[in-house]
Order: structure tokens, then sequence, then C-alpha cells
């Protein structure tokens, strides 16, 4: 954990969304902008009607989302976005993006969806750019340096306004006042904008600059403030005492929260209740108007939350571990869970033109809530904008592991200095133990001093010339207060040294920070060692000693993508310390990528010895991804999306596939997954059935990981398809051997099966009874001449000179086939039965008799049989 940040799990939260992973400042038209939905001369009008842009990480782009129908009306695609984070900030008429990876801001037009300016910053977390109508400010807060920007040409305005290091803050209140926090003062100030020049040009040459109109102390010294801006005016939370401050026009009102942990607050909070959420513990504390409001808790586990945010009369906050938002009448009521499927992480909110709206950066998913509290969906990959279906939502992650909570250890590292008259002391952080550390009681000097969580040092002053002094210090959480550790003595004097006259610091591709001073004037006495101080937003914690001009921060030390800046203190032999250096340039702190997350190889089911393979961006530690290197079975190859497929990688082949990451510092971690390209189908064939005429066969297919199609092929005919579990053959002929042929084919080549099967013979009974009276009596016992009952010909009609012989009645016979011929009818010596159909059967040789006196078995249907 780097020094004086929150815990790891905390994620930084800019106004207007600090969107995650890629985007908008890449608009730059330089960099492939491409705009789809309303023409440029609707623009302008669709920007005043209730919208507001959302980004999404998976596309690479922005989309303009309107409150009132809860439609995408245009979409900005940024091919090169990946892998960068950005600050959004906009009004109806502009968006100004910071991107937090180059440290770039780009101010675009939104009537013309044209970038008309940029400028650079120090990339990282630690400047931040706020926006009001035609006031733009950049906030550097590890300097403490305020900016005022032209939004139109983005070049200065007037002069910049000098805090301390280490300040934190910097939004708009609803009258356009912006608000900056000084936790080494203990301060809050205001600060108006200068009125713009008249041209675009912008530029310092007016008289007029920004002016800091308020300043009002809010707490001690090195307390732990987070602001949220108001309609008219702020609340500071002070994290150290747990308590809120209102400052609403000339109205200061301080309470007490019972908070049970660390608070959070949104950037913004509308109306006059202002939510404070507890993350670890899931509770809202709400301030009304200068008291204790409602307290209430939020549903579920875990500590992946988004502050509350007030909005119209309710309170809507975000779980990110389950993709819901939680909706809280005034009394802390629950009233609706509004669920954002496949959200897959953040949930960013914002209250925008009398609308709430709800972002998953991650995912193709929003929502827009207006004043009435009617929830519209939003689906910001929208076919009707930009054709394509969107890309599979990631697989959630796993639930993280319960922490088990306890007080806090001892601080590491409680060292004192002293200065004249004066003694600084610093520590190393205690481990939290599961809950978050509120704040460090330092005790010494017959005093106690309470110390924001990351303001780990403190200048006691008041001190008495040659007196020796000891402090101690100890951290607290919400179990209490963790044991205390002792500093070394100092014996404070008025021999001091000087500061190192400057500081330099360099971040280097393996994590670490070089940070370089020259030599100290020791006024007579020897240095013995310099002690270094990290500065970050809002934040100041010592990060090592040295007997040298320079001091190496080891990798992980610092925050990657965070900004810092440092300064150095000379302590000399006596263990007398100077004032700080001035601050050092700001560095982002940087080293290769994590592994790419959730890595998915999968068989390519239709094209052979082919992988394909998915993943999600790791974290990038500090500097953009700009490509990945993928390799399978001995090929290697590099794309820029986070997908790709390898082919030529053989047949069913287990195949090992490994990608990472590569920014400024090179390639990152390996993730590893496996996967079997096509292997050709395995058939079982496990039964046959059939009747006179066909046969099914009954078959199992091992289709290998691909797409199988199945046939099977009778010896001598044509194949017949089907499929891949049975395929019937009709057509055959009764009482006849076959092969059959099971083949399952794809991508990879075949697989086959044989069998042989018969299909079984076809009997017939000869049939003539005879009648009842007269010559009808005796018809049938024997052949006679003229027309008889039962006659075989050898062709299908009743020839006298192609008769061949006669049946008896009751003989049973073996048929063949069928033939259509002459019409015979069989009278009351066979049912009336009357056919076309003739019947070649077994019959000296192979010869016919009519269908009308032979009945078939097993229910006497003549299409039993083929056609001859």
């Amino acid at each position: 954990m780097a020094p004086g940040a929150p815990p790891a799990r905390r994620r930084s939260r800019l106004r207007g969304g600090v969107v995650t992973i890629a985007t908008v400042a890449a608009l730059v038209v330089a960099m492939g902008l491409t705009v789809l939905g309303l023409g440029a001369a609707d623009n302008a009008v669709a920007s005043y009607d209730a919208s507001s842009w959302l980004w999404s990480m998976t596309k690479s782009e922005v989309a303009r989302v309107n409150g009132v129908t809860g439609r995408v009306d245009t979409r900005v695609q940024v091919p090169q976005g990946r892998n960068h984070q950005m600050q959004v900030a906009q009004t109806d008429r502009l968006l100004i993006l910071r991107d937090l990876n180059t440290g770039q801001v780009s101010s675009l037009d939104l009537a013309t969806l044209q970038i008309i300016a940029t400028t650079k910053t120090t990339a990282g977390l630690g400047v931040n750019v706020a926006l009001h109508e035609d006031a733009a400010f950049v906030v550097d807060a590890v300097q403490g340096i305020v900016r005022q920007l032209d939004p139109r040409s983005l070049t200065p305005v007037g002069e910049q306004i000098h805090y301390p290091p280490g300040i934190t803050g910097g939004e708009f209140d609803g009258t356009g006042r912006l608000w900056i926090a000084v936790p080494s003062e203990g301060t809050v100030s205001a600060i108006t904008a200068a009125r713009l020049p008249e041209s675009d040009s912008g530029g310092a040459g007016g008289s007029v600059s920004p002016e800091q109109v308020f300043n009002d102390a809010v707490a001690d010294p090195s307390h732990e403030l987070i602001l949220s801006t108001l309609d008219d005016g702020v609340a500071v939370l002070d994290r150290t005492t747990s308590t809120l401050t209102t400052l609403r026009g000339k109205e200061k009102r301080p309470v007490k929260l019972p908070l049970t942990g660390p608070g959070a607050m949104p950037p913004r909070t509308t109306g006059l209740r202002v939510p404070v959420t507890v993350l670890d513990d899931r509770n809202i504390v709400v301030a009304d108007n200068g008291a204790v409001g409602q307290q209430f808790k939020v549903p579920g586990a875990g500590t992946q939350l988004s502050p509350a945010v007030a909005w119209a009369d309710r309170f809507y906050c975000a779980d990110e571990d389950t993709g819901a938002v939680y909706s809280f009448d005034p009394s802390g009521k629950l009233l609706e869970k509004i669920e954002i499927p496949g959200a897959n992480g953040p949930l960013e909110l914002e209250v925008r033109e009398n609308h709430l709206f709800i972002n998953a950066p991650n995912s193709a998913v929003a929502r827009v809530i207006d004043d009435k509290h009617q929830v519209k969906e939003v689906n910001k990959y929208a076919n009707d904008v930009l054709g394509g279906d969107p890309p599979p939502n990631p697989p959630p992650p796993p639930p993280p592991p319960k922490p088990v909570i306890s007080k806090p250890s001892a601080p590491k590292s409680v060292t004192a200095a002293a200065g004249n008259a004066q003694a600084r002391v610093s520590w190393r952080a205690a481990a939290a133990n599961g809950a978050a550390i509120t704040r460090y009681v330092v005790q010494g000097a017959g005093r106690t001093f309470q110390v924001g969580a990351n303001q780990r040092s403190l200048e006691v002053t008041g001190l008495t010339n040659g007196e020796t002094y000891q402090f101690s210090v100890h951290a607290v959480n919400a179990k209490g207060a963790g044991p205390a550790k002792k500093s070394n003595p100092v014996v404070p004097t008025s021999e001091v040294p000087d500061p190192p006259a400057s500081v330099t610091a360099q971040e280097r591709p393996d994590g670490t920070v070089l940070v370089k001073w020259p030599a100290a004037n020791g006024q007579g006495y020897k240095i013995n060692k310099y002690a270094v101080t990290a500065i970050s937003a809002g934040a100041n914690a010592p990060v090592g000693e040295s007997t040298k001009t320079e001091l190496v921060i080891p990798a992980g030390e610092l925050d990657y993508g965070n900004q810092y800046a440092f300064t150095v203190v000379s302590i000399n032999e006596k263990g007398a310390g100077s004032a700080a250096s001035p601050a050092s340039n700001s560095v982002v702190p940087f080293t290769t990528p994590a592994k790419p997350v959730n890595l998915r190889a999968k068989t390519v089911a239709g094209s052979r010895g082919t992988l394909s393979m998915t993943w999600n961006p790791p974290a990038d530690n500090g500097r953009p991804i700009t490509k990945y290197v993928v390799e399978a079975g001995g090929k290697k190859s590099e794309v820029t999306d986070t997908q790709a497929t390898v082919g030529g990688l053989g047949d069913g082949a287990n195949v090992t596939v490994r990608v990472q990451a590569v920014n400024e510092a090179g390639p990152g971690a390996t993730a590893t997954d496996t996967a079997q390209t096509v292997a050709k189908p395995r058939v079982t064939i496990t039964g046959t059935t059939a009747d006179a005429t066909s046969v099914t066969v009954n078959f199992t297919v091992g289709d290998g990981g691909g797409k199988a199609s199945c046939s099977v092929t009778p010896n001598g005919r044509a194949k017949v398809n089907g499929n891949c579990s049975n395929i019937r053959v009709t057509g055959l002929t009764p009482g006849t051997n076959y092969s059959f042929t099971v083949t399952a084919s794809n991508a990879a080549g075949d697989g086959s099966d044989k069998v042989n099967k018969a299909t079984p013979s076809v009997y017939g009974i000869a049939t003539c009874n005879n009648g009842s009276s007269g010559e009808q009596r005796t018809y049938c016992n024997s052949d006679r001449p003229g027309r008889n009952g039962n006659e075989i010909f050898s062709v299908t009609q009743q020839d006298d000179d192609r008769q061949v012989g006669w049946a008896k009645p009751g003989s049973r016979l073996k048929a063949l086939c069928k033939k259509s011929g002459e019409e015979v009818y069989a009278f009351v010596y066979n049912d009336d039965k009357r056919s076309t159909w003739w019947v070649r059967v077994e019959y000296e040789g192979k010869n016919y008799i009519p269908f009308a006196w032979f009945n078939l078995e097993g229910g006497d249907t003549i299409n039993v049989l083929p056609t001859c």
C-alpha cells in the first residue's frame, strides 16, 4: 500500500467519473475519431436535452444518452482508446477530457463533435479537471496548484493560485465556486473564476485572475479531509474525527457523525441532506441540514459500494459486487433494487440535467432515473445507432474472502527529528487488520494530537530547546486503538541544518522511483541522513531515509498510476531536522502490467487446427497497455484487442495459450490456459433396426470439439444425410443383406464405422374363399378354364398365354416387390378386394400374382413392398 493511499479496494472517483480503461482523450481527430448517430446540426440541440456522455470500455467509445428517452443518439468510437483511464467533465456545450495515462487534456465542442484544443498535464491520478459553464480549472493536488483555463483554447487565464502540496477537492458547487481543501492546514477555500478574454486565444494577457473568495478552518492541521460540493457551498468530512462541516452561504454547521469507519461522499451532492457512506460496514449516515439524520444499512455483504448519492428526495447506493443499485427513501426504507445485469465492475452515478445517470463502463448497460424515479434501461450498443452485436460480457469476478477484523497493529518506523522549538514526528503505516484505519494518535510533550490516516507526519511546535522529548503513535480503526510505538528521543535546538535546495524525482520501468537532491548545508554540523516524504492528492507520508543524497523507493511502495511529489528533510548529527525542502517534480510510478484476467482459450469448432482466446484487460500498472503478445503452439502474434485467433496448430492438439500485456515498461506477467483443437470425429454404431424396406442405424459421435455432419451409405446406393444419432435408410429390398457405412465429418476430417444388416423377407397368403351359394361354393377349389382366383402370370395382366400356374388357396408365398398392371377384382372371394397392383412372388421362379388375390402378412399394406 502506498503512503497516504486508501486501501487498495477503494477506487478513485473523479467528478464526471474516472472512466475505467480507455477513452475519450483519444477523440482527437489524429487518433481516429468516428461519430455515428445525429448529424452535426442536431448535436447542439441534443446536448441541451437532458443528455450525458457515458463510457463503454469494451467498445472503446462514448455514447450520448438522452435522459428523457433513455436512448443513445450519438456514439463516438475511439479505436486507440483502450487501456487508458479518463476523467470526463461536461456541460451542455463542452466536453473536457483528461487522459490519466498521458496527461493530455482535450476540449471537444459538442455542437460540432470536434476537438478544438489540447494541452498537457502531468499524467496519473493527482490532477483534476473541473468545468462549470464557461469556467474550466486544472487542479494539481500533488503540487498544490490551481490554474484556470479558457475552455475554448485550454490556455491559462490570469495567475495560478498556490496552496501547500497535497490538497484535495477541486469541484464546483452549483453557484460556480471551486472548492479546495488543504489537509495540512485543516482549511477549506473557495475560488471564483476570472472573466474570460473576448478572443478565443485566451492567455494571461488580461488583468483579471481567478480569486480566492473564502477561506476557513474546518479541522485541525494534518486531519484527513474529503469534499462534496453542494448546490450553494460545500460539505467537508473530517475522516479523522468523523465530523462533517457544511458551509452554505455564511452558515457553518459542524456535526459529529456516528461513523463506524472511514466515511465516503460523492464529489457532488444535491439537496439539503448529505449522505456519508461507511463502505466497510455498508452503513449510510445522513447529515440533515447540520444535524444527524437517518442511519441505515445497505443490504448484502462486501465492501465494493460506491458512496450514496442524494437525488430527488431519495438516496441511491451502488453495489459493484452484485451489479445492483439500492434506492432508499428519506427515512432509510429500501424502496427499490435496480439490477444492472452484466455490469462486471464499476457503477458510476452522476446527477446531471435533472436526471440520475447510472453507467456500467465495463458493459453495454446503463440506467437513467428521472425526478419521479422512473427507471429507463439504456443499451449503449443500440444497433439502430451503430450496428453489430455487443461483445459478450466477461464473467464476474469471484467474491472476495471475508476479512478477519481486529484492532490495527503498531505503526512501523516511528521517528522524530528535532527542530527549532519543534519536532517532526513521522511513521510508516500500521496494518489495518481488516478495518480501515480512521486516524493516528500522537502523544508527547504532554499533549495528544489526532492525525489523518493518510497524513502520517506531524509538526509538533511550542517545544523548549534543550529539553528531551519522546513521542508515541498508535492507530485507530472500527475495532479500537492498536498498540503504540515510541519514537527516538529528540532535543529541540536552534542549530538546525538547511533543507536541500531542490529535489528531483524519476520513475523507472522496474516500478522504483529515484529521488535525488543536492547535499544540504549542515550549518556547522555533519548531515547524518535525509528523510523523504511522498506527497499525493490529499495525503503525505514518509517513504524512507538515506545517508546519501538519493533514495530509491522500492517497487510497490507507491501506487502505480498515482501522481507523487517528494520533500526532503535534512537531519544532522545532533538529531536536529531542517524544514522540508521544496516539493519535487511530480512523477507517476509504473511497471510492467499485471497478467491478463479471465483468459479463456476455446476450440474453434468450424476451423481446422484453430483456437480462439479472450481475456479482460489487467491492471496497467501506471502506463497504458499498447498491445498483447499471444503465444500458442510455438506461434506468436501481437494484438491490440482483448481477443485473438491462432490457426495451424494441428488436429486434436492440446495447446497451452500464453498471453502477456505490454506497456512502456515491457511485457508483464503471463496468463495461461489450455484448450484442444478440433480432432477427427469418432463414430460408434450402437444398434440397428429393420423392416422390409428400410434400416435404421443408431450410433454415437464424438465430435472432437467440432461441428459434425453425419451420413449413412448402403453398399451400392447413394448416401443418406441425417442427424448424428440415428439415420433411416429407405427404399431397400426385402430379404436382402446390406452393408452400411456411417460417416461423421468435421473441420479435421472424417470418422466412420460399419455394420451389416438384412431386411426381413415379406410373405403373403394366396387367398380365395368360396362363396355361399351356387357355383360360388366351389369356385376356389381348383384351377379351372376361364378366370379363377390365385392365378399366377409372368406379366402383370391376366393373359392366358402367359399364365404359369395357380396357387392353392392358403399357399404362403415370398413377396419380392410390387408392380402396377391390369386391375383385378376378387369379388366375394376375397372381401371384394380390388387393385391394379401385382406382387412379384417366388413361384416357379419370379412371377406375378394379383394383389387382389394375395394378402400380405402383417397388415396387408402394399407399400411395404418396393416397386419392382
